[in-house]
């Protein structure tokens, strides 16, 4: 499918301010209390627990009420639909995830101090030169038992369906490290309409948008089955078998079945 085009956007309500306001007091200062925790962290040489309880906070102060489904693997790549920037504290909550993200973030300096603590990867496709250092830095993050997240859209959808996956958004992972499994991860919202973020609608908007809402954010995540056989032959045997994987899931839920 194609990148959908946003619907017409409700105006936020005066009252909702109030709303939006309170989560981002929450938000600051939960983040204000996690990140002097994680620097400690640090020095004493321990995983990175505070990161993981932020983007959980942050999930859980925006309203997200989460279910899983299936069995994750640990330590495993997955490959995941893409629909709002509500994916990231989901599944971190859910997996315990870090994140393989286009350096273009990294520009962003704040996002980028935010990013690195929960130890994002950062790929540039177009940096040929890069990509040793770029599957060193990949597995070595896999091999410290580390869960990746990749979401091979290389965009948000509009929840209803998939973006064809982009093969070339795992070129840093070919071939993959020994050992390594690579899990497909179906994520499907409630309320997609007033979640998703696509179209020409500003990244702020969408955040507002949805800090607004007084009702939860239900969110489904399904842990497939991990690719296996000749499906993981290569980058484009397995985004397409991903592909399939959650595709297959979006569409029983916009079919209305069980899943």
């Amino acid at each position: 499918m194609t990148r959908a085009i946003a619907p017409e956007i409700r105006r936020i309500a005066p009252a909702a301010y109030m709303l939006i306001a309170l989560r981002l007091v929450l938000m600051v200062l939960l983040l204000l209390v996690c990140v002097p925790l994680h620097y400690l962290w640090r020095l004493v040489g321990l995983d990175r627990l505070w990161p993981r309880v932020f983007l959980t906070g942050i999930g859980t102060i925006a309203g997200l009420d989460l279910r899983r489904h299936g069995k994750r693997v640990p330590g495993a790549l997955l490959l995941s639909n893409h629909v709002s920037w509500l994916d990231i504290p989901a599944l971190s909550h859910a997996a315990n995830a870090a994140f393989i993200a286009h350096d273009g973030l990294a520009r962003f300096g704040l996002l980028k101090w935010l990013c690195d603590m929960n130890e994002t990867v950062f790929i540039a496709r177009h940096k040929r030169a890069d990509v040793s250092n770029q599957m060193q830095a990949i597995k070595e993050a896999m091999d410290h038992g580390g869960t990746l997240t990749l979401f091979p859209e290389g965009t948000t959808s509009d929840g209803t369906g998939i973006i064809p996956f982009k093969s070339s958004l795992l070129g840093a992972l070919e071939p993959l490290p020994d050992g390594a499994v690579v899990q497909p991860v179906a994520l499907v919202y409630a309320d997609v309409p007033e979640v998703s973020w696509v179209g020409d609608e500003p990244g702020l908007d969408n955040f507002k948008r949805i800090l607004a809402r007084l009702r939860p954010v239900r969110v489904d995540v399904h842990f497939l089955p991990a690719i296996a056989g000749d499906n993981l032959a290569n980058r484009k045997t397995i985004t397409a078998a991903a592909q399939y994987a959650v595709g297959g899931v979006l569409d029983a839920a916009s079919d209305g079945q069980p899943t």
